[in-house]
């Protein structure tokens, strides 16, 4: 019988792992839609006219875009597992944090991976710097969200696991346990975490997945992502 929740996703994208991370922490029983990206399905095209990108949470047949929107979708929408801090101060911090992930430290450790020459060093020196506020962030706690994963956490889920893989693929130090030791055995924490090692990609798939499209990626620089 098919599920009320249906997650359009791709599997190695670390914005539709967020997703599978909030339904799982919740105990949501959700349906699968593995979308080919160069060939994009009618029903991604219908629930994300905009954007048409993944992730895509359809619940009831109603389409919710945008990873942390709909992150923020399931924690009002299940019980269970709370997701967003319930105090309002600590919510807001979360809330900044998890866009400052998004707009200020994606796209520079994508730079740091994937570009050369001044662009690459002035990344690497900007993308620790962003790691050492996160690091910061998180002194004196397991994870973001206390004593279990949440909110940020979910949001941080890229450098926890995606990011050791583009370092290995693109032969770059970036994140390591010396410079940055909270951080570090915190993503240790987090990959480790039940829930992370049911739903997140192995990390063996994704090196292989990665291995061969390195120059592809190249593609993907964005001088202005700084």
């Amino acid at each position: 019988m098919a599920k009320e929740v249906k997650l359009l996703r791709f599997w190695t994208s670390p914005f539709c792992g967020r997703v599978e991370l909030a339904l799982e922490l919740k105990g949501v029983p959700y349906d699968i839609f593995d979308e080919d990206l160069p060939n994009k399905s009618t029903l991604l095209l219908e629930s994300s006219p905009v954007y048409k990108e993944v992730p895509v949470l359809l619940h009831k047949g109603n389409p919710i875009i945008g990873s942390m929107t709909i992150i923020e979708y399931i924690d009002d929408a299940w019980g269970g597992h709370p997701i967003l801090p319930k105090d309002p101060y600590e919510r807001a911090q979360a809330r900044f944090f998890a866009k400052f992930i998004d707009e200020k430290c994606i796209p520079t450790f994508r730079n740091s991976f994937w570009s050369e020459g001044d662009l690459q060093k002035s990344c690497l020196e900007k993308s620790k710097e962003y790691l050492s506020i996160l690091e910061k962030e998180l002194k004196g706690k397991k994870f973001f969200g206390g004593n279990s994963i949440g909110y940020l956490d979910i949001a941080a889920a890229y450098i926890a696991h995606w990011a050791g893989v583009f370092q290995e693929v693109a032969e770059v130090d970036l994140f390591d346990k010396k410079n940055h030791p909270i951080l570090w055995k915190w993503s240790q924490d987090f990959v480790n975490y039940d829930v992370c090692k049911k739903c997140l990609p192995q990390r063996e798939k994704l090196l292989a997945f990665f291995q061969p499209r390195k120059e592809a990626m190249k593609a993907y620089v964005k001088p202005s992502a700084v």
